[in-house]
């Protein structure tokens, strides 16, 4: 049950303690394209997702890193997933639930942020387990995620 999940990744770039999200897009370096696909199937073995989240070759990020004042602001990302061409995620960063600061602001309450921190923002609606039917990833499919002024992430998927 491999299913796709596509991101915005944002890439810290200072270190950072308990940031207010007024301040939080300070410590933005960049953004990237990331999937954080998932093994459905493991992932609902426990009340925790790492198993799921964790397993060797199944999240992709990049193939970019583009600096915050290059990429826009990223309640204007609109990011899109296709699997095997068809357009399977479609969202605008100003619909996602939590904003960028937001995440930055509560990540920062537990641990402190590092120049270089990836996070990953989260998925919009659409993934493959929720759909009915079920749509899961499998050999030979390709996933793209795309963020236009950020990048096109393409990966085929293949056995494990």
């Amino acid at each position: 049950m491999f299913d796709f999940e596509g991101e915005i990744a944002i890439v810290i770039r200072r270190s950072a303690r308990r940031v207010p999200k007024e301040w939080a897009l300070d410590c933005v370096f960049g953004y990237s394209c990331f999937n954080d696909a998932s093994v459905r199937d493991w992932q609902r073995h426990t009340h925790q997702w790492t198993p799921g989240k964790n397993f060797d070759a199944t999240g992709s990020f990049g193939p970019y890193l583009v600096a915050q004042d290059e990429a826009g602001p990223p309640e204007d990302f609109h990011l899109t997933t296709r699997l095997n061409g068809q357009i399977v995620q479609d969202a605008l960063g100003r619909e996602m639930i939590f904003s960028i600061a937001e995440i930055i602001e509560y990540v920062s309450t537990f641990t402190t942020l590092r120049a270089g921190d990836v996070i990953a923002t989260g998925t919009p609606g659409g993934v493959g387990a929720l759909r009915d039917p079920s749509l899961f990833m499998k050999p030979g499919d390709r996933v793209e995620v795309e963020i236009p002024r950020v990048g096109l992430l393409s990966n085929s998927i293949m056995a494990g």
